[in-house]
């Protein structure tokens, strides 16, 4: 079975969704011990538009989408959280207003000068055909991601467990949340150029809710979010490369189906609180 993995732009494929694990699996477990789930698949819709220009631009540029799509994604989370701090709309509600317009708009731009595979690859994501700068860049972010983590760990953890202490602490509290979204972004940009808009924040997302069902300590789920995700991530690749599946999809859906099946054998309660030390 492992055998797939002597073709060279398999070993490239696995490269990336390790780095994407290690990296992306960690900050979707703070993404959703926040409740910041759906700013993470807003945002990295937010990435196309973005993406799209750069692409406009220069085609299919591995640097002009990277700074494109990390400049819109940072622009719509800071836009959504200043509609939601101006107006009476809800922060879930001005992301999911700025998620549907970014992706038409991307959806256009993208369209406006492509050719069908551009956009799929664009949407879906090319995991099998990365360039060595393509695996650079996302072992750099992971890389980066990781180190980031390490140094907003414990403001991030304060504000798991208490969310108002951090509000009220300002200045720390504000940096952590700038440092923390710009960190999530990176991490989408990443996810994009190997899964595509579309399906780039089930890397983060996915393995961290795995996680969360069976484990009641943060350093523990921490492991078990990068474990499940580097297990469908492998499985994923195995399966598309088997089956004559496309890669991107095949890698979320293992993702998915690992998070099913932990979750109809589960026995913690839902609302169990999590345990920081």
């Amino acid at each position: 079975m492992f055998e797939a993995f002597e073709f060279e732009f398999m070993r490239g494929a696995l490269a990336a969704c390790v780095a994407l694990s290690l990296g992306a699996a960690p900050i979707g477990v703070f993404m959703l011990l926040r409740r910041m789930s759906l700013m993470g698949d807003a945002i990295s819709h937010a990435i196309l538009p973005g993406a799209a220009i750069g692409y406009l631009v220069s085609g299919m540029s591995l640097g002009a989408m990277t700074l494109g799509g990390v400049t819109a994604g940072v622009a719509v989370a800071v836009l959504a959280g200043l509609v939601a701090r101006r107006s009476a709309l809800r922060e879930d509600a001005s992301l999911a207003a700025f998620y549907l317009i970014s992706l038409a708009i991307g959806v256009l731009l993208v369209s406006i000068k492509s050719r069908n595979i551009d956009l799929l690859h664009v949407l879906f994501g090319s995991v099998l055909s990365l360039d060595p700068d393509a695996l650079v860049l996302i072992a750099g972010i992971a890389t980066v991601s990781l180190f980031g983590l390490a140094v907003l760990y414990r403001p991030l953890v304060i504000e798991c467990a208490d969310p108002d202490f951090m509000r009220q602490a300002g200045g720390p509290g504000t940096l952590a949340h700038v440092g923390f979204l710009l960190l999530a972004v990176l991490n989408l940009v990443a996810g994009f150029h190997a899964l595509g808009t579309l399906m780039a924040v089930g890397i983060m997302i996915l393995p961290a809710a795995t996680a969360r069902l069976v484990c009641e300590r943060l350093d523990t789920m921490l492991v078990v979010a990068v474990a499940a995700a580097l297990a469908g991530s492998i499985s994923g690749l195995l399966v598309s490369f088997h089956l004559d599946l496309p890669a991107g999809p095949s890698v979320v859906l293992s993702l998915g189906l690992i998070y099913m099946l932990v979750l109809a054998g589960a026995t913690l309660k839902p609302r169990q609180r999590l345990a920081t030390a």
